[in-house]
């Protein structure tokens, strides 16, 4: 497993590669050490975050390592076609994928999400219109909603 870290507006994140794939971003309270040598995935990883916190980036061509229950995966492949800018509530997203009635079972699938920013789970929103959850905080929420206006 290879690591890295890069600053954003969310804090530190904490960037994980593994068998030239995405395996998971974290946000973490301080940078940690980096692997030594930053393979060409990583490389590409850190880029593509950097440019999405400039303004310059709208979507993420990354290979996902293949992680979590079938349902979490449908949820997260579904989650990732949200538009950069656009939203979608629990429930819609819970139809979308063959699940009416299924919000929470969304919702905790959402918070599951390991690739935080390339699978938008900031993009979904209660049916209400107001935020939701999201695994960074609601602060952190609205700042990447706000990003992306």
């Amino acid at each position: 497993m290879e690591h890295s870290y890069i600053q954003s507006p969310l804090g530190w994140l904490k960037l994980s590669v593994a068998d030239n794939q995405v395996f998971a971003i974290d946000r973490v309270r301080a940078k940690g050490s980096s692997s030594s040598h930053l393979s060409p995935i990583m490389t590409r990883l850190q880029a593509q975050l950097r440019e999405y916190f400039a303004g310059k980036r709208q979507k993420f061509d990354l290979p996902l390592a293949e992680r979590g229950t079938p349902f979490q995966r449908q949820v997260w492949r579904k989650m990732a076609q949200i538009p950069y800018g656009r939203s979608l509530s629990y429930g819609d997203l819970a139809a979308q994928v063959g699940k009416p009635g299924a919000a929470r079972a969304v919702g905790s699938a959402c918070g599951k999400n390991p690739w935080l920013i390339l699978v938008p789970c900031h993009r979904v929103l209660a049916a209400n219109g107001g935020m939701g959850g999201f695994a960074l905080g609601l602060k952190a929420k609205q700042c990447l909603l706000n990003l992306e206006q």
